[in-house]
C-alpha cells in the first residue's frame, strides 16, 4: 500500500514568537522533523499543508511571517508539495485529493496543529474515507495536554492513533 505523510499546518504562529502558540509545539515539531526523515529515507513521499485565512484573521494572514511554514519543516522536506487551505478540512476546496491520486496513494499518515481541529476534520474527512488514515498522535498538538489527549481518544475508534517510531 503505498503511503504519504501530510503534515498539516506547523506554521509561525503556533510557535513561541507566534501569534497564537500551542502547548508543547517545540517537542512536536522534534518529532515531526524526526518522521520526515523517516519518511524520506523509506521514500515515503511528505506533503505539507498551510493554512492561509479566507479573510480577516488574527492568524495565517496572507504573506505573513506567522502564515509561514516552519523552516525547519520547510528544510526537512524542501522539495515536498505545498497544500494551501482555508478550513480545518485539508481536503476542502484545495488540490490535496489531486495530489495523493497523481501520487498514487492509499494510505495517509497525518500529523500537525491543531490535534482536535485541523488534524481530526482531515482524518474524518469524507474525502479521507477512500484512503487507509493513521495519526501520528505524538506529531499532533493544540492549546493544551488536556485538549490534546481529549482529541485523540475521541478519534482513536475510527482512525488509528500511532507513535511516529513505529509508524515507518
Amino acid at each position: 500500500m503505498k503511503r504519504a505523510l501530510i503534515v498539516i499546518d506547523l506554521q509561525n504562529d503556533y510557535f513561541a514568537d507566534g501569534a497564537f502558540p500551542l502547548w508543547n509545539a517545540d517537542a512536536v515539531l522534534e518529532r515531526t522533523v524526526a518522521a520526515i526523515g523517516r519518511a524520506r529515507a523509506a521514500g515515503i513521499p511528505v506533503i505539507l499543508v498551510q493554512h492561509i485565512a479566507a479573510g480577516p484573521s488574527p492568524l495565517f494572514v496572507k504573506d505573513s511571517h506567522g502564515a509561514e511554514l516552519h523552516p525547519r519543516i520547510r528544510a526537512a522536506a524542501p522539495d515536498a508539495p505545498v497544500v494551501v487551505k482555508s478550513h480545518a478540512d485539508s481536503f476542502l476546496g484545495t488540490t490535496l485529493e489531486a495530489t495523493l491520486a497523481q501520487l498514487g496513494i492509499e494510505e495517509i499518515l497525518l500529523c500537525g496543529m491543531m490535534t482536535q481541529n485541523c488534524v481530526t476534520h482531515t482524518a474524518l474527512s469524507r474525502t479521507a474515507d477512500k484512503y487507509a488514515v493513521k495519526l501520528l498522535g505524538d506529531c499532533c498538538t493544540t492549546v493544551s495536554e488536556i485538549l490534546h489527549k481529549f482529541a485523540l481518544s475521541a478519534i482513536a475508534p475510527r482512525t488509528p492513533v500511532v507513535s511516529w517510531e513505529t509508524a515507518f
